[in-house]
């Protein structure tokens, strides 16, 4: 039986989560704790750290397009 393949689509912002929550992981594996019977809820702890790691820099950190009204690209 041949494994259907998922078709992913994300948005900037979307991906830069995923890298930030992907570290995070990471940093939970390399230290122990994430085992077989946690690794889910400790993706979803590094997703929701990764995620209130980005609000609040967009509140702290003000870019120069979001200054003047216009685009920073």
């Amino acid at each position: 039986m041949a494994e259907e393949r998922a078709h992913l689509n994300l948005q900037e912002s979307e991906t830069v989560a995923v890298h930030a929550a992907s570290r995070i992981f990471a940093a939970y594996i390399v230290s122990g704790q994430v085992n077989d019977g946690n690794q889910e809820e400790m993706m979803l702890k590094s997703i929701q750290i990764a995620i209130k790691m980005a609000q609040t820099t967009d509140k702290l950190v003000v870019d120069e397009g979001e200054r003047s009204g216009r685009s920073a690209f």
